[in-house]
């Protein structure tokens, strides 16, 4: 006989992508894990058959592969809430940046560890991150169970400390927690990161294969503040300093222009971009232009951004309203489909996160990341099409189980690895000195050049 599979999901419908970018959903189907990968998507009836050390009755729920989180900055949880109704440099130079500068190791990891409680809950199950003390940020992705990549935030104004720091936390940490902690480079933005330090950025990256995750091209007052000051746009910069010839993933996006295309069509690296709309209705800027990224094959990744700015970090929420707003923005209901937005949001998601064909899919060779969506909900019957039931009526509280490489990470909205009343109360104890401005320190200003 076989030897025993570790897990059997069974008696599920599956997400299933066809060679051809295709998704369709399979009944009575089951999946079959060994050594935190997927080994086989068949039939309940066959996998009933399977030895298995444990088995998930999975009927009247759909498996599909584990959402990713390709930006955000999840220690800001803590900031949850904190700025609301302002402009973005107000956002940033007299709230976010000055409270920033308060920040302590312990404040990060626990702020971390209730992101990724947070995430878990909302069937993620990686998450690309951007942000500072990122050893604590690593530490609670490996007490999590989650996936994720990595990179320590940097600034000019640091110096080259920044840069060195960036580097030799991605060295030191790139496969950590068995294999899930993958590492960037993290140079904040072209307008706070000048152009020397992004082309060392660029040379690092290649002499040591490590990709690129910044932000560019946030909005559009910031590509046009920096074609009146530098004569050239954000993305410009990126391939002037070298950064689109890396494997380099973009946050935002939103100020691309037409001229921004032929530039990104000539990107000799693997440019990835990470989209987070609910960020962006909020301070009153465009969208990210997914249907002209998608044209010279960019992929578009979904993303929350910091819970400061999105208030929540779930991603179920930004893929539904990723095809709401650009259905809105390119006045075409025919576009970003829900078939799309779940492409979207499974394996071009995996692409920009730089995971690849790792996750992304279920599918055999695939890390087992994966979610059971409870499909017996009142807003979600009946069920015509279970697509647009996902993109349109599901919501993030409809995932019941959660499992990273195999392993139940929830089970049935029960967390299994992370304790958040006792995450929450300790950063609680934390809050007031670290929401203190009285001291008037910054971080970084923020401008749009």
């Amino acid at each position: 006989m076989a030897e025993p599979a570790d897990l059997v999901v069974e008696g599920c419908t599956v997400l299933v992508h066809g060679q051809d970018g295709t998704i369709r959903f399979e009944e009575d189907s089951a999946v079959v894990v060994r050594d935190g990968a997927i080994t086989d998507v068949t039939s309940a009836v066959t996998a009933a058959a399977l030895p298995a050390h444990e088995r998930i009755d999975a009927r009247g729920r759909l498996a599909m592969p584990g959402l990713i989180n390709c930006h955000t900055h999840a220690p800001m949880v803590a900031l949850r809430g904190i700025a609301e109704d302002v402009p973005v440099e107000e956002w940033f130079n007299d709230w976010i940046w000055p409270i920033e500068s308060n920040l302590t190791d312990e404040v990060v990891e626990l702020g971390a560890l209730l992101a990724c409680a947070e995430m878990i809950r909302g069937g993620v199950t990686a998450f690309a991150d951007h942000y500072f003390s990122m050893d604590r940020v690593a530490d609670a992705v490996a007490r999590s169970g989650l996936r994720a990549s990595l990179g320590w935030a940097y600034f000019s104004s640091q110096g080259a400390e920044g840069r060195e720091r960036s580097l030799d936390f991605a060295l030191r940490r790139d496969g950590d927690a068995d294999g899930r902690i993958t590492t960037t480079l993290a140079p904040h933005a072209p307008y706070t990161v000048d152009d020397a330090d992004l082309e060392a950025t660029a040379e690092l990256a290649r002499e040591h294969g490590l990709p690129v995750h910044i932000h560019a091209a946030e909005n559009r007052a910031q590509t046009d503040s920096s074609l009146e000051r530098y004569g050239r746009t954000p993305v410009e910069t990126l391939h002037r300093t070298g950064l689109l010839d890396v494997d380099l993933l973009v946050a935002h996006g939103t100020g691309i222009v037409d001229s921004d295309l032929a530039v990104l069509a000539r990107a000799t690296g693997r440019i990835g971009i990470a989209t987070a709309p609910k960020g962006y209705l909020k301070f009153g800027w465009d969208t990210t232009p997914i249907r002209a990224l998608s044209s010279l094959g960019i992929p578009v990744g979904l993303a929350t951004d910091g819970a400061a700015s999105n208030n929540t970090l779930d991603v179920w929420e930004s893929m539904t309203l990723t095809a709401l707003v650009q259905k809105s923005a390119e006045k075409d209901p025919r576009w970003m489909t829900a078939r799309q937005a779940l492409d979207h949001a499974t394996t071009q998601s995996a692409r920009v996160a730089g995971l690849g064909e790792r996750a992304g899919a279920l599918a055999p060779g695939r890390r087992a990341d994966l979610i059971l969506v409870d499909l017996s909900g009142p807003h979600l019957r009946p069920l015509h099409d279970i697509a647009a039931a996902l993109v349109f009526s599901a919501r993030s509280a409809d995932v019941l189980t959660t499992i990273v490489d195999g392993r139940v990470l929830m089970r049935d909205r029960r967390l299994l690895t992370l304790d958040v009343d006792e995450i929450a109360g300790e950063l609680a104890r934390r809050l007031p000195a670290l929401t203190d401005r009285g001291h008037g320190r910054r971080i970084q200003d923020y401008g749009t050049g």
